[in-house]
């Protein structure tokens, strides 16, 4: 599979279909795996793929990294969860369609985090994503590499996050509110989880703004409630679930969490799940008269 990677790599990159291709390659010590980007054909097989390659390198596709842009036309390296980011980001317009070459990898599952990774790859290392994923066989690409995996998800959700899920829906409002308050105190205001997810690409976050300041900047409860409730909303209808903002987090907060709920919700209300269709937008920010209003009161 990897040479089949590195023979697709160097033949774009020797006939200038493409100015540099982003993938995954080992760090200096072959202890974890690290995004790396390929501009030399003769360095195509620095490229590896295995269940360490968790980072979605489709962050590195938004306008914000205009270096990258600058080098030319990218392709680049995904998994099926990373495709759907690159599904969001183009139908948003972060970059177009037939801007970008996407070498869709065939995926048995990833590890949730490297330092968990003793040589094989289990259910109990592998992240939520993995148990439920839909495109083990990549959706949207214009070359796949790797055998057809042969999984079916499972009809109701699994996973830690999920039970998670079910559980924090019999709690009560106030053991809701207090279980977010003591997540959300821990913040340190790094932003980690901005930097680490492709769809926060706004090249002035609002978090950043203050002619008038919409969020204060210092890290306590008001400004922790304001900035990971402003993020989730921001993401509702768009994210993908792959689990970078909550990678990320030094302070451990289950971002994942709220996102899946929300994920969960819009799918009910609206028959949508995020990062299929290039031509759809995600709901909440666009008006259809058959959408469903009973949430009125």
């Amino acid at each position: 599979m990897e040479e089949q990677l590195r023979k697709e790599a160097r033949r774009l990159l020797t006939e200038g279909e493409v100015a540099v291709v982003i993938g995954y390659g080992w760090n200096s010590r072959k202890t974890r795996v690290t995004p790396v980007f390929i501009t030399n054909p003769d360095d195509a097989d620095k490229l590896v793929f295995n269940a360490l390659c968790v980072n979605n390198l489709s962050i590195y596709l938004t306008r914000k990294y205009k270096d990258i842009k600058a080098l030319g036309k990218p392709a680049i390296v995904a998994k099926g969860c990373d495709i759907k980011n690159i599904v969001i980001c183009v139908s948003e317009g972060q970059v177009a369609r037939d801007n970008v070459y996407i070498i869709g990898m065939s995926c048995t599952g990833v590890v949730y985090k490297q330092e968990l990774w003793q040589g094989e790859l289990t259910d109990n290392i592998m992240p939520t994503k993995c148990h439920n994923c839909e495109v083990r066989n990549p959706h949207v690409t214009d070359i796949v590499i790797g055998d057809k995996v042969d999984f079916t998800p499972p009809e109701e959700p699994t996973g830690m996050v999920f039970d998670k899920i079910r559980e924090f829906d019999r709690k009560t409002p106030k053991e809701r509110w207090d279980f977010w308050i003591d997540h959300f105190n821990r913040c340190i205001k790094c932003y980690a989880c901005r930097q680490a997810c492709s769809l926060c690409y706004c090249e002035r976050c609002i978090t950043d703004k203050n002619q008038p300041q919409w969020i204060e900047t210092s890290a306590h409860e008001r400004g922790n409630l304001a900035w990971n409730l402003i993020r989730a909303q921001h993401l509702t209808g768009r994210c993908t679930e792959c689990g970078e903002c909550e990678r990320a987090c030094p302070a451990n907060i289950p971002l994942n969490l709220v996102n899946s709920k929300q994920a969960l919700i819009v799918k009910e209300s609206f028959g949508y799940k995020s990062g299929f269709d290039m031509e759809e937008h995600p709901p909440m920010i666009v008006y259809k008269p058959e959408d469903k209003d009973d949430f009125i009161k």
